[in-house]
């Protein structure tokens, strides 16, 4: 244990020794008794138990009331029936009820996540009342479970409220020293990170739901031991103890004392039995004040009340920003992998994928997908949107199960392994979207990865910076990445480059035999790219490594072998040069030059007509990602605008920023002579801006008729500035629903439901259509179907459109604006693009 953390319990335990010392004095001063003081420590214990599931492992419980009346109710009937007179024989007996009782309950309420738990466990304290209600000749019913004994210890009588106390007092003590113990342990930083990112935690090596059924437990036995600490006091239980209505009150001491804090909850409970006994002098309306200052500390301090502090310091002294100056740090200057992070030298495949299959519903994710990935290679998997690289990712990785197929790691079969096993046997992963724990520092972040390939792991006791050995290797780890001296920021804090470094360094503090890395240069900086392309080429001449990647130009210059998908399927796999040459990867990316349908392009007319969009330098961000970089574009009257552009150059995200589901950061967004950038999505959409995202986001469940109809609720409908798009106008451009009106959005085709998709955002006085991705998945028939539908639109509406079919997609457009890193860096008319294989080569291609 280090001499920092030694300090801090010790700290934690004078501030708490001297708070119960102080309590009976500060309670008799106030005209309060001490038994109240024993009721003050009972509910402290009893919440920090319960803040065990809350605030450190996200378990958010409605019910911790069920373990305190059950923890009560064990102890009087155990004392009563056995151990007549005793008291420490039913506390510790009353122990193991709750934790043999809660160990077979955990086991199936925690199969359900998030408010599915959280109503379980309101659902199981509503029983458990009901029962002690009901249940008379066990549990006295309504009248309760008298009879109780406090008993002696030695000489000093326990009948004694001042004796009583010191004792509840003093194990109240003993239980902080333990969760103390418990949450500075390797146990206790694991449940934090579950917490923080389960997903994330499960891709570490952690078996998340071993870990949250042990913390239910000892939670529940906590609170249990609370409950019957204060059965003892009152010398009777009732069944108010498993009341909701208690569940509630317990969770509010919890949410005001401070969540993430050990002694906020004791805090908390104070403050509660404080406020009630004070204010029900003056108002019997004392729970109604209690309630409204409950929601003002959710609204105003999250961190309850010893939260207050930080905040009014952070107002004072703003959060350093060293964390957003990474691009400024120096270059990567080219520190080899640490020894420890080496795997075992290899030869040959290391990681084999043969015939996976994988479908979602009605869509075919991946179809007899095969790779193999060589020892001592960077082998990249590239493919246009939708090819199913991710999916892929996800099913060599353990996120999905294959519907068929044989994943082999060094030659064992993973298909279907979990996630964390596989990540024992080798097999590392960072995500598309940088996944840490947010709420954790740099060093926590990497040092929960290395933790976890050792035994200690588990360890519930020993305190988490007694190990030096893992201690050494974190720093180690950070050097390498060239985190140094910014490591105790929290991951959330960082710059986007900073967050793509730490995770991939989560990712190789799981020392895997193959690394698998999903879009590592995605939206970073010039300087950001080099950094980590360096890291990537010095990383896989230890360990092999499969990326996806669509910075395809970088990731060519860098890659051994190169598989292509579309489409669900391997194109071909093969060397960096065999791939630019190839006519069939060429196609998927740039199409093939032949025109797939006729149009009615009116680009001449267009051109004289007003502007009815103009976007002029506007800048979006997904948290601290930059993903539109001053972007600028305009749509006339009656023009259907093309966006191109790579795999996450930013189209989509342009889109959301026109429908406002994603606010501009900064930069102007003019629609029809009024700025909207700074408006509600709503809002816009009540303009006549019509939004149809990629995978058509029907609601499922509810008819077409009930789909147009929510369409139309949005909107104006008075057709004073252009058609009213109606139920009759609707089915007139799309007639194939009319026999479908009647039928659940979710039985239809694929094609049926695009229809019904872009109709529905039609309905109303749409002026302004935005479609992303409309053709994709659809049958040729129907794609055709729908091209003439919008075809015709652009007599009625503006129409900007983003799909990966260039053939497609050029045919129908009247212009184009194509898109890399988020900014536009070529516009102009569709006719060249569509007719001159070669200029769109030179303008689209590596």
């Amino acid at each position: 244990m280090t001499r920092g953390s030694a300090i801090e319990k010790l700290r934690l335990l004078l501030i708490a020794a001297v708070a119960v010392i102080a309590l009976p004095f500060v309670l008799r001063a106030l005209g309060l008794s001490v038994n109240t003081g024993t009721w003050i420590v009972g509910l402290a214990i009893a919440t920090m138990g319960l803040n065990l599931c809350i605030g450190y492992t996200g378990l958010v419980s409605f019910g911790h009331s069920a373990w305190f009346g059950i923890g009560a109710y064990a102890a009087g009937l155990i004392q009563l029936r056995f151990f007549p007179g005793d008291i420490w024989l039913p506390l510790l007996s009353s122990m193991v009820v709750v934790a043999i009782a809660s160990t077979a309950i955990g086991m199936l309420i925690l199969r359900r996540r998030g408010v599915y738990f959280s109503l379980l466990t309101l659902a199981l304290a509503a029983l458990v009342y009901t029962t002690a209600f009901r249940w008379t000749s066990l549990t006295g019913g309504e009248d309760g479970l008298g009879g109780l004994k406090r008993g002696d210890i030695g000489p000093i009588s326990l009948d004694n409220a001042v004796n009583y106390y010191a004792v509840v007092a003093a194990i109240g003590l003993i239980v902080l020293y333990v969760l103390m113990r418990l949450v500075r342990s390797p146990f206790g930083h694991v449940l934090v990170a579950i917490r923080e990112n389960q997903l994330r935690a499960s891709f570490q090596g952690y078996p998340v739901e071993r870990y949250k059924l042990a913390v239910f437990a000892i939670s529940a036995v906590v609170t249990g031991l609370a409950g019957a600490l204060i059965a003892f006091l009152n010398y009777l239980v009732s069944a108010e103890a498993v009341s909701v209505p208690f569940a509630g009150e317990l969770l509010a001491m919890v949410v005001i004392g401070g969540m993430r804090s050990l002694l906020g909850p004791a805090l908390g409970a104070l403050f509660f039995i404080l406020f009630r006994e004070l204010f029900s002098i003056w108002t019997s309306d004392w729970l109604f004040w209690f309630g409204l200052t409950f929601v003002a500390f959710v609204m105003y301090s999250p961190g309850g009340l010893v939260g207050i502090g930080a905040l009014i310091m952070r107002r004072f002294r703003p959060a350093c920003e060293e964390a957003a100056a990474m691009s400024r740090r120096k270059i990567y200057d080219g520190l080899p992998l640490p020894d420890f992070l080496r795997p075992e030298p290899r030869q040959g495949t290391v990681l084999e994928v043969s015939d996976v299959s994988k479908k979602f519903g009605g869509i075919r994710a991946v179809e007899n997908a095969g790779i193999k990935v060589a020892a001592g290679e960077i082998h990249a998997l590239i493919g246009p949107n939708g090819a199913g690289k991710t999916t892929l990712f996800n099913l060599v990785s353990g996120l999905y199960a294959p519907d068929r197929g044989t994943i082999r790691l060094n030659g064992r079969d993973i298909a279907g392994v979990p996630a964390n096993l596989i990540c024992h046997q080798g097999l590392a992963r960072s995500f598309q979207i940088t996944n840490l724990f947010r709420g954790l520092t740099i060093y926590e972040n990497l040092r929960l990865s290395l933790q976890a390939r050792r035994s200690m792991r588990f360890n519930i006791w020993n305190d988490i910076d007694a190990y030096e050995e893992i201690h050494a290797e974190t720093t180690a780890l950070i050097k390498f990445l060239g985190l140094e001296g910014i490591e105790a920021i929290e991951g959330g804090e960082l710059s986007y480059g900073g967050q793509r470094l730490v995770d991939l360094g989560i990712a190789l503090g799981s020392k895997p035999q193959v690394l698998l890395l999903d879009e590592p240069l995605a939206g970073l900086a010039a300087a950001e790219r080099e950094r980590v392309s360096n890291l990537v080429k010095n990383i896989a001449d230890n360990i092999p490594v499969l990326i996806v990647e669509h910075d395809i130009d970088r990731v060519l210059g860098f890659s051994a072998v190169v598989t292509v998908m579309n489409q669900g399927e391997v194109l071909m796999s093969d060397c960096p040069k065999a791939v630019r040459a190839d006519l069939r990867v060429q196609e998927i990316y740039t199409g093939k030059g032949i025109p797939a349908v006729e149009h009615q392009r009116t680009g001449e007319a267009a051109g004289d007509s007003k502007t009815v969009l103009r976007l002029d330098r506007v800048n979006t961000f997904y948290g601290k990602s930059h993903i539109l970089n001053d972007a600028a574009l305009d749509v006339r009257e009656g023009e259907i605008v093309a966006l191109l552009g790579r795999n996450g150059a930013g189209k989509s995200t342009l889109l959301k920023t026109i429908a406002g589901l994603v606010p501009a950061a900064s930069g102007s967004i003019t629609y029809r002579g009024g700025d909207i950038a700074s408006l509600p999505a709503p809002d816009i959409a009540r303009r006549g801006i019509g939004y149809v995202p990629q995978g058509r986001g029907l609601f499922a469940g509810m008819t077409v008729r009930e789909n147009l109809a929510l369409g139309r609720l949005a909107r104006k409908t008075d057709g004073s500035d252009g058609v009213v798009w109606d139920e009759e106008q609707i089915l007139h451009t799309f007639p194939r629903l009319k026999e479908r009106m009647n039928v659940a959005a979710d039985y239809l085709s694929g094609g049926e439901q695009q229809m019904v998709a872009v109709a529905r955002a039609m309905s109303g006085n749409v002026r302004l259509l935005l479609l992303d991705e409309p053709f994709e998945g659809l049958a040729p028939a129907v794609t055709l179907e729908l091209f003439k539908v919008f075809d015709q639109l652009r007599q009625h509406m503006s129409i900007v459109i983003v799909e990966h079919n260039l053939d497609l997609v050029l045919a129908l457009a009247d212009r184009v604006f194509a898109l890399e890193r988020g900014a536009v860096f070529h516009q102009g008319p569709a006719t060249p693009l569509l007719n001159d294989l070669g200029y769109r080569k030179q303008i689209l291609w590596l």
